[in-house]
């Protein structure tokens, strides 16, 4: 009876995702809208207590996702409702993923992790749920790129959800 109560309750635990990148206007909020409407579309909303994304620079704050981003994700059919934002110390303990899309970002959140002793987290690489290989483990950034690259993300970021939905919950 104790084992299937502890299991009943985990399932009901509703759990907290960030996606991190470095201005938040690109790959960060790409993810987040690809995430949550891949939640929305599966009817797993009840499973989540909050979705979101941010950048680990001040760079963007305020601002609208790049426009190619959005156009990306509306050619798709997904919605983007974002205003970037930047990831401070107090997000590790408001989110039980802190998913970043690179390297240089997950180094900058693990050191700050490290430097705190109160977090009950630590960042991953989204490429981690890149179950198929079918993509690099690396969201690159595709500012400086034609919009080929936006696409490419696109559905690396749609793969990495769809892997993690399968995986997490």
């Amino acid at each position: 009876f104790y084992t299937i109560t502890i299991a009943i309750m985990t399932q009901d635990k509703k759990i907290s995702v960030a996606f991190v990148c470095l201005g938040n206007i690109c790959r960060s909020p790409m993810a987040e809208a690809i995430f949550k409407h891949k939640v929305k579309t599966l009817g797993l909303s009840d499973r989540f207590n909050k979705i979101d994304s941010f950048g680990t620079g001040a760079y963007h704050v305020g601002d609208s996702p790049d426009f190619r981003s959005r156009e990306t994700c509306e050619k798709h059919g997904v919605p983007v409702d974002h205003f970037a934002q930047q990831f401070k110390a107090k997000h590790f303990n408001e989110f039980d993923y802190v998913i970043c899309m690179d390297e240089s970002n997950l180094y900058n959140l693990n050191e700050r992790i490290r430097s705190k002793t109160s977090t009950k987290n630590k960042a991953r690489l989204f490429g981690e749920w890149n179950t198929g290989k079918k993509f690099n483990q690396i969201v690159d950034d595709p500012y400086y790129g034609g919009i080929d690259g936006f696409e490419y993300n696109f559905q690396q970021c749609s793969y990495f959800s769809e892997e993690f939905l399968k995986s997490e919950l």
